[in-house]
């Protein structure tokens, strides 16, 4: 698969981007150094496999919290998409729209789907000084849970975090 080939590696300075999070606020991710980043890129609101992903980041938000973690859903669907679908699954972390310029984020990470006209299903776990400590990217139908970016989390804060029951 080409994305893996292009996406952005651990090491890697991660692009700093502003995306809309609601129609009139936007979220900068310059402006969040200092915490570790889960940026949870997703092909589409609404599709199952993407509801069941970020229920389980929903899930395990406090887990992220408490090593003091943001984190930060990002997908091609417009804010409007997003509102109703954060709000339809009471999700505790933002969505951001990567629409216009469409995937211009999804692009600089390297996990844009060109042929499809979405995101990857991929996750980048970016460090306090915004560099990418940990990526994957996985196949489209399949639900990669959280337990990778968890670890990486932890790495970073020098925590454990404790099992989910």
């Amino acid at each position: 698969m080409s994305e893996t080939t292009t996406t952005l590696q651990p090491g890697t300075p991660a692009p700093d981007f502003t995306l809309r999070a609601t129609p009139d606020q936007t979220v900068s991710l310059s402006e969040l150094r200092g915490h570790p980043i889960v940026l949870i890129f997703y092909p589409a609101d609404w599709s199952p496999v993407c509801t069941d992903e970020l229920a389980v980041f929903n899930q395990l938000l406090p887990e992220f919290q408490k090593m003091d973690a943001i984190l930060l859903g990002i997908s091609v669907d417009g804010v409007w998409c997003h509102a109703a679908f954060a709000d339809a699954r009471n999700l505790g972390f933002q969505l951001l729209s990567d629409f216009e310029p469409k995937g211009k984020v999804s692009r600089e990470y390297g996990v844009y789907r060109e042929k499809e006209g979405t995101s990857a299903r991929a996750t980048f776990v970016i460090d306090q000084n915004g560099v990418i400590a940990w990526s994957e990217v996985s196949p489209v139908g399949i639900n990669p849970g959280a337990a990778g970016p968890l670890e990486a989390v932890e790495k970073l804060s020098g925590q454990t975090a404790g099992t989910p029951a």
